[in-house]
């Protein structure tokens, strides 16, 4: 606890819709984050990475983990479309899980989408402006 904030794991246990993004940070389930978020079965997690560069097999692990409850992941690689390296295309593949990667704001507008037609998908949203 640090100055009467009390920092968790997971921003919100279960699934929800992102209402807003931008301004470097997500709005869901009647909460803000300020930087990138990670969206899978277990919950609503803050995300290391805050650049596309970022991303690496450890900061997907939590996806992996889940794997048997996720079909497909969707990456939001910011402002701008960039092509996730065949390396971590292939981790996650071999995990049993389809990935789509784009820009951030398509990557949240698809989220919403496919979370209210009860799909397994994860996200993982690299925090825009």
């Amino acid at each position: 606890m640090s100055n009467g904030i009390e920092i968790r794991a997971a921003h919100f246990p279960g699934r929800a819709p992102i209402e807003a993004y931008g301004n470097g940070g997500f709005r869901f389930a009647d909460m803000s984050h300020r930087g990138s978020l990670l969206c899978i079965p277990s919950g609503i997690y803050g995300w290391d990475p805050a650049v596309f560069a970022e991303i690496d097999g450890p900061s997907l692990e939590r996806v992996i983990a889940e794997a048997a409850e996720v079909s497909l992941l969707l990456v939001g690689t910011g402002d701008r479309l960039q092509p996730l390296p065949a390396a971590l295309r292939a981790m996650i593949r071999e995990a049993g899980i389809s990935v789509e990667v784009m820009s951030t704001g398509a990557a949240v507008r698809t989220y919403n989408v496919l979370l209210a037609e009860e799909r397994a998908v994860a996200a993982a949203f690299i925090a825009v402006e």
